[in-house]
């Protein structure tokens, strides 16, 4: 008989799973060119020249073209004014070809992402920040147009991995308004009985420790020790978090929210960082292109 520690959890592969979502959404677009000789038209704000910015931003791009979604490119200098980025947002509300508009956060500093986001026209808020897209997610028997990228390509990996979410104690880590606060809400309208640990909570181990389905989304190395997890319980780390390692070429490596090598001996399930979350919020940013696109296209 197999000893307890022989135990390996099941991986969630986010890459493969995304990978299987962007040929169901190219399909999609094939055929709406086809049938109407319209693409689906995802504008990318960018401010200023933050590395990571540009690299997401760079990777989204990229997914665009190779699924034949028309890419509009907006790129804006660190020092641009509030009211000229507002400005841009409502030229691309305006146009036709455009149907989903994201803008790269962080914004610099003497811009208001709040203002900012507001601006985004409803029917083309693909990130799904837009206050009335969050009301109604929180809202019981409403459903927002769209849904943010990261929290539903977790609810995504869960559905796709077999695993049900109906009736089961799932924790969030974390209380971001990107991913903590808006994943617990998804989570509630999948019927789950949903917990939000953050950094005030008291004895946070003994409230992960009860979870069927843990979301680590709390951006803290490591944070989530094996020993906090119930046996066969569905891990989805959705922290990235770089640590110091001087065997790599770049001098660190990336870490979740999770002890990996810990939390495999115990989970049920679990997804890997990198390689986990990260492709699925670009699928789901595709998918949520698509979908306003459709809702235009084939009306």
């Amino acid at each position: 008989m197999a000893s307890p520690s022989d135990h390996k959890a099941t991986i969630i592969d986010g890459k493969a799973i995304a990978q299987t979502i962007r040929s169901e959404i190219a399909s999609e677009v094939q055929r709406l060119s086809e049938k109407y000789g319209k693409v689906p038209g995802l504008a990318v704000v960018i401010v200023g020249n933050r590395k990571d910015s540009q690299s997401y931003v760079n990777m989204k791009r990229k997914s665009c073209a190779e699924l034949c979604i028309k890419s509009f490119d907006i790129d804006l200098p660190e020092d641009v004014a509030e009211a000229e980025v507002i400005s841009k947002v409502h030229e691309l509300n305006a146009n036709p070809d455009v149907h989903g508009i994201l803008v790269q956060l962080p914004l610099p500093k003497h811009i208001s992402e709040e203002k900012v986001l507001c601006e985004i026209s409803l029917e083309k808020d693909v990130d799904g920040f837009h206050p009335l897209n969050i009301g109604k997610l929180a809202m019981k028997g409403r459903q927002p147009l769209f849904n943010p990228c990261t929290p539903r390509g977790c609810i995504e990996l869960l559905v796709r991995s077999g695993i049900s979410i109906k009736g089961k104690n799932a924790v969030v880590v974390g209380r971001s308004n990107i991913v903590g606060l808006p994943v617990s809400l998804l989570l509630l309208k999948e019927d789950a009985t949903v917990t939000v640990v953050h950094s005030r909570t008291k004895e946070p181990e003994k409230i992960i420790r009860e979870a069927d389905i843990i979301i680590a989304a709390a951006g803290q190395a490591m944070m989530i020790k094996g020993s906090w997890i119930k046996p066969g319980a569905a891990v989805i780390d959705v922290g990235t978090n770089a640590v110091d390692d001087p065997t790599r070429k770049s001098g660190y490596r990336l870490v979740g929210d999770v002890d990996f090598q810990e939390a495999c001996k115990v989970a049920g399930w679990i997804t890997p960082v990198p390689g986990g979350v990260g492709p699925m919020t670009v699928a789901m940013l595709l998918k949520n292109t698509l979908d306003g696109a459709k809702r235009v296209i084939e009306k």
